[in-house]
């Protein structure tokens, strides 16, 4: 048990989690690109992912894994996001601190998800047995080009306003 829950409940809220920092980030980066903070939305990815990466922790573990560095520097860019949003309100150099900060907690938790995809989805670990295997690394660089790709975007559109 994990809070008081069995581990399928709290991996069911995990994914959960998870899922909805996942499409509420999705629609608060292109807001980004159009020069728009959807505050509701922000808000809603940044806590479901904090909570994502957080509960991460509370899976019982042997070691030091990838999954659990990947945590960490999901925790740590989604602290430089929750700072210069609420604590720097996005003034300055926060601004793009802000845009990279949450694109990159977002990239790391799709990254995951389909990690997670190709290996618990019967069809995809047919084409994919590993994460070694080249149809795995090949979907994790085509995420990695569309995250470089929306970052740049957004970058480059949330921009302040006079």
């Amino acid at each position: 048990m994990i809070l008081g829950l069995s581990i399928s409940a709290f991996t069911l809220l995990h994914v959960l989690l998870s899922l909805a920092g996942i499409a509420t980030g999705l629609v608060a980066i292109v807001g980004l690109i159009y020069n728009r903070l959807f505050r509701a939305f922000t808000a809603v990815f940044l806590a479901t992912t904090i909570l994502t990466s957080a509960t991460g922790f509370l899976f019982p573990f042997k070691g030091f894994t990838p999954g659990i560095i990947l945590g960490i520097l999901s925790i740590v860019a989604l602290m430089i996001a929750t700072v210069a949003l609420y604590g720097q309100k996005l003034l300055g150099a926060w601004r793009g601190a802000y845009v990279l900060s949450a694109s990159t907690a977002l990239y790391f938790n799709v990254f995951v998800l389909f990690a997670q995809l190709f290996a618990k989805v019967p069809a995809l670990k047919a084409v994919a047995p590993s994460q070694t295997s080249p149809a795995f690394g090949l979907t994790q660089v085509v995420v990695l080009v569309i995250f470089i790709f929306l970052t740049t975007r957004a970058f480059k559109g949330f921009r302040e306003t006079k």
